[in-house]
């Protein structure tokens, strides 16, 4: 159907148009808009990419991160961020999950969480389904109209106080592979945000409340002042007031934690805050420093919010927004509801109380869930500890975090059932992923994109660091990797009864293993396998229902 559509000039689909619903999301105007907007900015978009390639190779070459000298004088100034909207002053407890999900879209906005963070990024697998779908869902939850009626029959509908809605975008790095314009993938991010932002701005400003999106996976304060110079251009052509948009910025990169108040100042008009994406943040750590000699991370179970770096950049981010006048919201504990086990669920349940009393104590303004069972638990914790609506007056005025303490490696050892896990968790996840689930329950926890992220790099580094010594003293080899995986692999067969993977050749670790560099991501190269495997991908695609995202998980894929 998408040969049907009136497009503008230079925008082509490639996606099917399988719902009536899709048209008026992808109307010749709203295309026209996010062509604008990548016409504009794609360009800036791109350089900025290789600039991150240039860093990398100097942090490779044995350039640490550090804080900049050439922007001193910003963090250095008396400034604030512009005042939030009512709407968005009090955060205390915030929910997430993906966009795509239609019924999980009604629950979390009728969860009790004062912020709803609809995701299209790390918790939505962006099948084409998903990503148009989660318009629609958006619109009609702007809208109020929206509706789920389950195969029982059960009928999901808003309640009378919901949730304030922020949007999530995915990130600089991703492309929508779906549209081009003028020849060209056009940015997810743009796609993501355009469309939300021409059909729902003023919409959302009729009822009160405004267009507000979280920031993912920036890495400098130039990337900060692209999104800021989208905002401005959006606002200006649709004739909304500059400043409307309110923006919250995932810290979720190593090098973004150097730049904190350089990121907020780039955005002080358009800023809510900065919050802390815990998982992402550690396998940037990874990620970024993976080549130096002294740093090799310990199973994943080890490094947590305790953890000296972990907790040295939590800080920062509440000293940096609380400086500027602005929240800072905390991260999300991987745990959730256990059913039928109730000495689980408890066990569970104290460890997200332990993670939201020491975020509170901490001094941030706000946590995450991305459970409603956890609403509750979550504002006790806050309601108990922080009676305002924030803390941000709490300045943390004596706290010095340098260089070295946003750096320092973690410690613990890497064990076998550390490398099980990773490979188990990872397989599972993927096999997910590509069959249109990007929030995935796995052993009590609930796994998104970012940790599969952590579990494939910490196995690359493991098998590629001289340090990668398991603490039965066994160097983690290519050779005992596949041994490993292998068994994983047949373990998940036995457990689901169902193959995990494909073709002999799509089979876990079939591919060799090199000491090359690791590849950019899950999301780019998974994404790309979908699209070769059908152009018109949707959820309910059975090619995707047999584990094929395995094959990104050998150590050549990692």
């Amino acid at each position: 159907m998408a040969d049907k559509l009136m497009l503008p000039s230079g925008v082509e689909l490639l996606g099917d148009i399988q719902d009536p619903d899709w048209e008026t999301i992808v109307t010749p105007e709203a295309l026209e808009f996010v062509a604008k907007l990548e016409r504009t900015f794609g360009g800036r978009r791109r350089t900025l990419l290789e600039a991150r390639e240039e860093r990398q190779a100097r942090i490779h070459a044995g350039e640490p991160p550090d804080f900049l000298l050439s922007t001193e004088e910003i963090r250095g100034a008396d400034w604030s961020v512009a005042p939030v909207p009512d709407d968005l002053l009090d955060r205390r407890v915030e929910i997430t999950g993906p966009a795509g999900d239609r019924k999980m879209v009604i629950n979390a906005l009728n969860s009790g969480a004062f912020v709803y963070m609809a995701d299209f990024e790390d918790a939505n697998s962006p099948t084409w389904a998903n990503t148009l779908g989660g318009q629609v869902n958006l619109r009609d939850a702007v809208d109020g109209t929206i509706r789920y009626t389950s195969p029982e029959g059960k009928t999901y509908r808003l309640n009378g106080k919901t949730a304030v809605l922020k949007v999530r975008p995915r990130g600089w790095h991703l492309e929508e592979k779906f549209v081009h314009v003028d020849g060209r993938p056009v940015s997810g991010a743009l796609f993501d945000f355009g469309l939300f932002f021409f059909h729902n701005a003023k919409r959302s400003l009729s009822q009160g409340t405004g267009p507000y999106f979280y920031l993912p996976k920036l890495e400098s304060h130039l990337e900060a002042r692209l999104w800021n110079d989208v905002f401005v251009f959006a606002q200006n052509e649709l004739g909304i007031p500059k400043g409307t948009i309110k923006a919250t910025v995932l810290i979720e990169t190593i090098l973004a934690a150097f730049e904190m108040d350089e990121i907020l100042y780039e955005l002080r008009e358009h800023s809510a805050g900065l919050n802390c994406g815990r998982w992402d943040y550690i396998f940037s750590y990874i990620k970024k420093l993976r080549k130096r000699p002294d740093v090799i991370l310990p199973d994943r179970s080890l490094v947590t919010m305790e953890s000296p770096f972990m907790r040295a950049y939590s800080l920062l981010a509440i000293q940096t927004c609380h400086k500027r006048g602005v929240h800072c919201i905390g991260g999300m504990a991987a745990q959730i509801p256990v059913k039928n086990d109730p000495q689980a669920n408890e066990e569970a349940m104290n460890k997200v109380r332990a993670d939201k009393l020491r975020e509170v104590r901490s001094g941030h303004d706000g946590t995450w869930v991305a459970h409603p069972g956890l609403v509750p638990i979550a504002r006790e914790v806050f309601d108990e500890h922080m009676p305002g609506p924030n803390q941000i007056d709490r300045r943390l005025e004596d706290l010095r975090i340098t260089a070295g303490d946003l750096l320092e490696v973690p410690r613990g050892p890497i064990t076998e059932i550390g490398v099980r896990t990773n490979i188990s968790v990872g397989i599972q996840y993927l096999e997910a992923w590509l069959r249109g689930y990007g929030a995935v329950p796995i052993n009590h926890l609930m796994e998104d994109v970012a940790t599969a992220e952590i579990s494939r790099t910490q196995l690359w580094q493991w098998i590629h660091h001289p340090k990668g010594i398991l603490e039965d003293g066994r160097k983690l080899t290519p050779e005992l990797y596949l041994a490993i995986q292998q068994e994983e692999a047949e373990s998940l067969r036995r457990l689901s009864r169902r193959k995990c993977t494909g073709r002999p050749q799509a089979r876990p670790g079939c591919r060799p293993v090199h000491p090359d560099d690791l590849v950019p991501g899950v999301r780019g190269f998974s994404y790309a396998a979908r699209l070769s495997l059908s152009v018109k991908a949707t959820h309910k695609d059975p090619e995707h229902s047999t584990g094929r995202g395995a094959v990104f998980f050998t150590p050549a894929g990692l």
